[in-house]
């Protein structure tokens, strides 16, 4: 695949106008200490220091990484994987309804290929993009156009180009090293109509103000991005897309609740967990900040 020509920048141009937010530590695997930064301008949230390309892989590697497995062992591995499975069927019908046809899509951050599974089963033509190789070898059992599932998204191809009627990234975003540059390789492979369907945390949800430095969804430093709807529709703006709708991942404010409970108190405290967030999706009908969205962005 052709790399983008210039460099997009990062949404700050000024890091000295950063702003200290919140300092988080690494719950899940170093234990290590990192801080938040808001630009002011873009509404988004930076975790500082940022690991290297490098050092980023080791945050991974561990078992409570749970999207990099098929893990049903703890009570909030086995919430997590319900979840999944009630949502397959749901994230399906809402992206055919939005394409109208069979189209061709691409899943960034596959994970371990449960929906391009579901996809491929309906007849539509699958790309996926999965880092992990302990995940991507799990998604390899499950799809049959198995030399389109792939490491990076430089593995893809030029007939890529402008190709995709739908690329999805569902809680990848806040991921990825270089955003800005990585919108515009996200342009670049989209049909000129095609759609973008983006699911990141919200850090201006109940559950996020509730639970502050042990909001499960910081999950620094893997989580490099903290988003807004502003922060949002600012960054996609920029490159000529459109944010036409949003939508809540109910869910996700119960199974964030229940792991940010255990960082809390080292405990895994199911009442207290699911009562703050049934209280977060209470909330959230009026002020419309989830625990997170999904945006469906347009191209133009």
């Amino acid at each position: 695949m052709s790399e983008v020509k210039e460099r997009a920048k990062d949404p700050f141009e000024n890091p000295e106008l950063l702003k200290p937010f919140l300092t988080c530590v690494d719950h899940s695997v170093s234990r290590e200490t990192f801080s938040l930064l808001m630009d002011p301008k873009t509404d988004l949230l930076i975790t500082e220091p940022r690991p290297s390309a490098e050092e980023l892989p080791a945050y991974y590697e561990s078992e409570n990484y749970i999207s990099h497995t098929d893990s049903n062992r703890s009570f909030i591995d086995k919430v997590y994987q319900w979840v999944k499975k009630y949502s397959l069927q749901r994230k399906f019908k809402m992206i055919q309804k939005l394409v109208g046809r069979k189209g061709k899509i691409l899943d960034i951050g596959c994970g371990t290929g449960d929906l391009l599974s579901v996809f491929e089963n309906e007849g539509w033509d699958i790309t996926g993009v999965e880092p992990s190789s302990r995940a991507r070898k799990l998604a390899l059992k499950k799809v049959t156009a198995k030399d389109r599932v792939v490491a990076e998204i430089t593995d893809l191809k030029k007939e890529d180009l402008h190709a995709f009627d739908v690329i999805t990234m569902w809680h990848v975003l806040e991921h990825v090293p270089n955003l800005m540059e990585y919108v515009e390789i996200l342009k670049s492979l989209l049909t000129p109509d095609g759609f973008l369907i983006i699911a990141v945390p919200n850090y201006k949800s109940h559950d996020a103000k509730h639970y502050k430095e042990y909001w499960a969804a910081y999950d620094v430093p893997r989580h490099l991005w903290h988003f807004s709807k502003r922060s949002i529709r600012h960054i996609f703006g920029q490159r000529q897309f459109e944010v036409v709708r949003t939508l809540p991942l109910i869910f996700d404010a119960y199974y964030v609740s229940l792991l940010s409970e255990k960082y809390k108190t080292g405990r895994s405290k199911m009442v207290s967990g699911f009562k703050n967030g049934l209280v977060s999706n209470l909330k959230a009908r009026r002020s419309g900040e989830y625990s997170s969205m999904i945006y469906i962005i347009k191209n133009k």
